[in-house]
């Protein structure tokens, strides 16, 4: 009997082992897969974030203006912006069918000696596009970002010819008063009688010298923008411009008359109205010839405040028309300098006008004289 117990605990013992044993490797097992269901939580998880930082780099490059093309090691495109098309037209496959030449020619150089380089090139009608290689990787892979550069020549033009033509303006009165101040002053020994006819002709050259320079000025000002916090009385601004231009209207001989047909408010800067109002008159006389009328006018239209500057003056041909607000340009140089004119009033003009939300037309007959319009939003 004692054998059978001694048998019994043996196979209990063994029985116990085996449950100990299975249940340990169970235990195992299910760690491993907790192991396993932690680490795929955690690869899912660094997908998901992979996949959100994916989407909002796509989201980023699909917003930008510029077009941006990634070309691998072999030249092939692996990644091109929504904007690229919009400037190349398509969106190549490869570097083999990126056009401008210069475009691929400067991806070509960034892969094979990488370094940055870049093009530009015309495409269309006076269209330029910009593009810029740099290289992203060593092992050959080239970024190419292509920006529209026509804004930003189109404003380099704009610079240089504005320089040129303010240095010839300048030139010619700073010429002058040099001459008229060296002729004072050798005829001051020698012949004292011609010292007030050239002191006069300095004079004048110093006058137009500072209303060059005052208008310039006045432009740069302008081009920053106007404030438009304050509601201004134009009608007020027009009765206070037209007391300042009686005197030298009588002087050109020249009838004014200036009408106001009641209040009439705008929301804008009381400076830079009267100087629209100043140099559209200014403009006006300075044109018409003695016998001549000038007749402004205020009045409200639609919401609108109208203001209009007639003349009976010499008029401005069909094919200046389009060119009259333009920094400098003259219909007549020789009648512009004669009467003291800058050749910058038309343009502060529309700087005015165009700061205040409003638009300025001209309408003109050669021979027959010229009508400018300017319309603003009237205040509330």
């Amino acid at each position: 009997m004692e054998l059978g117990i001694a048998l019994a605990l043996i196979v209990a013992a063994f029985v116990l082992g085996w449950l100990g044993a299975a249940r340990r490797e169970r235990g195992r097992a299910a760690g491993a897969a907790a192991a396993q269901a932690a680490l795929a939580q955690q690869l899912n998880e660094r997908i998901d974030r992979l996949e959100e930082d994916r989407q909002r780099m796509d989201l980023v490059l699909s917003s930008m203006l510029e077009g941006v093309i990634l070309f691998d090691a072999t030249g092939q495109v692996t990644y091109a912006n929504s904007a690229t098309e919009g400037h190349l037209g398509t969106v190549p496959r490869s570097v083999e069918g990126l056009l401008p030449l210069g475009m691929r020619s400067a991806v070509e150089h960034a892969a094979a000696e990488r370094t940055p380089a870049s093009s530009e090139a015309e495409v269309g009608a006076s269209r330029w596009l910009r593009g810029s290689a740099v290289p992203v990787h060593a092992d050959g892979s080239v970024l190419l970002v292509v920006r529209d550069v026509t804004e930003a020549r189109r404003l380099e033009a704009v610079r240089r010819d504005f320089v040129a033509n303010a240095s010839h303006e300048l030139k010619t009165p700073a010429a002058t008063i040099q001459a008229a101040a060296e002729t004072i002053r050798r005829a001051s020994t020698d012949d004292p009688s011609v010292v007030p006819r050239f002191a006069a002709q300095l004079e004048g050259e110093a006058i137009r010298l500072s209303r060059i320079v005052g208008d310039l000025l006045d432009l740069s000002r302008l081009e920053s923008g106007s404030e438009l916090e304050d509601v201004v009385a134009l009608d007020a601004v027009l009765r206070d411009e037209g007391e300042r231009f009686e005197e030298p209207a009588a002087e050109a001989g020249v009838h004014l008359t200036i009408t106001a047909n009641g209040p009439t408010r705008v929301h804008g800067s009381a400076r830079d109205l009267a100087l629209l109002v100043r140099n559209l008159v200014d403009n006006a006389i300075r044109y018409t010839s003695a016998g001549g009328s000038v007749d402004v006018a205020l009045a409200a239209d639609a919401g609108e405040a109208v203001l209009t500057v007639s003349d009976t003056g010499v008029g401005i041909p069909t094919r200046d028309l389009p060119r009259v607000f333009e920094r400098f340009y003259r219909v007549d140089r020789a009648r512009s300098r004669e009467t003291g004119g800058t050749g910058l009033g038309l343009s502060i003009v529309r700087h005015v006008v165009e700061n205040h939300g409003g638009r300025v037309s001209v309408d003109s007959e050669l021979g027959r004289g010229t009508r400018f319009e300017v319309r603003l939003p009237a205040a509330g």
